[in-house]
């Protein structure tokens, strides 16, 4: 995730220690503090929005799959002739708005704040000890980001969910966005906000997790101090598309009962968990598995995406000062 160069193992674990240390200080005119972390903020800010954005049509195709898995059973392309057939071509980018300034933000907290977090780990128990215990580093830096991420996330996925479920619900962003506020209050837009966190906290760790283990795997290889700009790209491109296999797998189940919980508002009187719990009974595990294929999809190619964008907006900035606590070559 960072890029410094990995330290080249010399036997003796202090002796690593100290050289990762030397390695990771950023050279003089290198950003540093708040202008550091902006830059990782900002570039997870790009890459999240551009990606999210360009899939809306996959992610309008996927969530009718799970609102409605009896009229649009016939996978990806065939949802997608459904949705164009029925509606027009148009109605494939329903909430492009709220999805790319939705992710605008929540790639900002969520990159940002990884980074921020991970260093602050770092920095709490000493470059050895995590480095020892990066798995345990990378999850809680994500779940912390992804957390404060998905604050200000909920509000616009739920317009977006409303939007996509129902296309005559309003015109766009602003129109969804303040027709909630005026009709069901502040209220509505967290009625996800469990499922949000269930879907996107083990999501976001397993995204990170995998990404740094599968670039850690080449880089025993590889050496990524001879390693050209291009060709990282390439590396974070497959690793990132690993990653994305392995979040959509393990957060589809909440990825559901998220769409389905933001479809309408609940009855008078019943709370989010118990709405839960019945959407839950109401599924069942192969329901919660609708749109699988399409999601699969979906999320392996905006993960790649964004960690191939993310490396290049970084190295473009010159936020070069992250540590990496991997043991590679």
């Amino acid at each position: 995730m960072s890029t410094a160069p990995p330290p080249t193992a010399t036997g003796s674990s202090k002796v690593d220690a100290a050289k990762a240390k030397l390695a990771a200080m950023p050279a003089p005119d290198a950003p540093t503090g708040v202008s550091l972390y902006s830059r990782f903020a900002f570039a997870g800010a790009v890459c999240c929005s551009i990606t999210h954005g360009a899939l809306t049509p996959v992610d309008v195709v996927k969530t009718r799959i799970q609102l409605d898995p009896v009229t649009y059973n016939t996978g990806l392309i065939g949802g997608f002739r459904k949705v164009i057939a029925s509606e027009g071509a148009g109605a494939v980018w329903t909430g492009f708005g709220p999805t790319a300034a939705g992710y605008f933000l929540q790639g900002a907290f969520k990159f940002g704040g990884y980074e921020f977090f991970k260093q602050q780990a770092i920095n709490t128990l000493g470059y050895e000890t995590a480095s020892n215990n990066r798995t345990a580093v990378y999850i809680g830096a994500a779940a912390c980001a992804e957390f404060i991420a998905d604050i200000a996330l909920c509000p616009l996925e739920a317009t977006r969910i409303r939007l996509v479920s129902d296309p005559k619900f309003a015109n766009g962003l602003i129109g969804g966005f303040s027709k909630i506020l005026s009709t069901e209050g502040v209220g509505a837009f967290y009625s996800g906000f469990g499922p949000i966190l269930f879907k996107q906290i083990p999501y976001t760790c397993a995204k990170f997790v995998v990404f740094e283990k599968v670039n850690e795997a080449v880089y025993t290889i590889v050496d990524k101090s001879k390693t050209s700009n291009g060709m990282q790209t390439v590396y974070n491109l497959g690793s990132g598309l690993v990653a994305g296999f392995a979040a959509a797998i393990i957060s589809q189940p909440a990825d559901t009962m998220l769409s389905k919980i933001n479809k309408t508002k609940g009855e008078p009187g019943e709370g989010t968990t118990s709405r839960l719990i019945k959407i839950a009974k109401e599924l069942g595990l192969r329901g919660s598995y609708s749109g699988i294929g399409a999601r699969l999809f979906m999320v392996g190619t905006l993960t790649a995406g964004q960690f191939a964008i993310y490396g290049d907006i970084k190295k473009a900035l010159g936020a070069t000062g992250g540590v990496e606590i991997a043991k590679t070559n």
